[in-house]
């Protein structure tokens, strides 16, 4: 019931946006739409009855429930939005506030702050003994995960000085963050949780949140070489042509422009075309 409200809250309002865009000649892109349901289906499956019954009973269970809704779903929403989708929310002069949170800085502070606050012994069996607790952690896990994503992959536009070198700073101090927790559950030989007990546990979940940090990782750091590479072409590109037209445009308007994916519209305004 739980899993099915959640798509619901999530589902219907993408899906109607979505659709309102289409109907106007600006489609969602198909891999965004496909990347936001499986982010939704990873998400009910972490909070699905056997999976809570699962994550009550061995804390490596437990480990992997939160990586899903942290990581996976997280990162898999966060593909799955573009500028126009969220326009009518950003509308709304409260929500647009909230902006602040996908700042490098700030997504990275929350985000770090609520791993740790989380795990500490007090926090994380209060969550597991309280139904209403367990909840607002999830939810927790879930909106600080996408605010630690936003800076790489959401639609805002991004601090000048957050550029392919500082975006790679950032996947590292985000994996170091992790990787701190992960060895400290492997190898302390202490158990932390009463309510599990179970060293051996205790283990074995540090070492699934090691496995799937280097996973997501390598990932990443795949996903960013092939951004610097096709961002160096098309900043190329776009000089070029401004060069053959005696056009006198800045580099770091290009870069800016290239950056927050606005290359193809700074192409057409060199060339005096219109987007249609």
């Amino acid at each position: 019931m739980l899993a099915t409200l959640v798509l619901a809250v999530y589902a219907v309002p993408y899906a109607l946006r979505a659709r309102t865009l289409a109907r106007r000649g600006r489609p969602v892109p198909a891999w965004r739409i496909w990347c936001f349901g499986a982010g939704l289906v990873v998400l009910a499956l972490a909070i699905s009855p056997p999976v809570l019954d699962l994550a009550g009973s061995t804390f490596v269970a437990h480990m992997a429930e939160h990586l899903l809704i942290a990581d996976v779903a997280a990162l898999l929403l966060v593909l799955g939005l573009t500028g126009p989708l969220l326009a009518p929310l950003l509308r709304v002069r409260a929500i647009d506030r909230l902006r602040v949170l996908g700042h490098p800085v700030v997504a990275f502070a929350l985000w770090a702050a609520n791993l740790y606050l989380w795990h500490l012994a007090w926090a994380y069996e209060g969550a597991l003994g309280n139904e209403l607790v367990h909840v607002v952690q999830h939810a927790l896990f879930l909106v600080l995960g996408m605010c630690l994503w936003l800076p790489l992959f959401g639609p805002f536009p991004k601090p000048a000085w957050f550029g392919t070198a500082a975006q790679l700073l950032y996947v590292v101090a985000v994996r170091l963050t992790g990787a701190v927790l992960a060895n400290t559950f492997v190898w302390s030989g202490t158990v932390f949780y009463g309510w599990y007990g179970d060293l051996a546990d205790q283990s074995a979940a540090g070492a699934v949140m090691m496995i799937e940090e280097s996973v997501v990782t390598v990932a990443l750091f795949g996903w960013l070489f092939l951004k610097w590479m096709r961002e160096g072409a098309e900043r190329q590109e776009i000089l070029e042509l401004a060069g053959v037209r005696g056009i006198d445009v800045d580099e770091r308007r290009v870069a800016r422009a290239v950056a927050a994916g606005r290359g193809e519209d700074l192409r057409l305004r060199l060339t005096g075309a219109e987007r249609r």
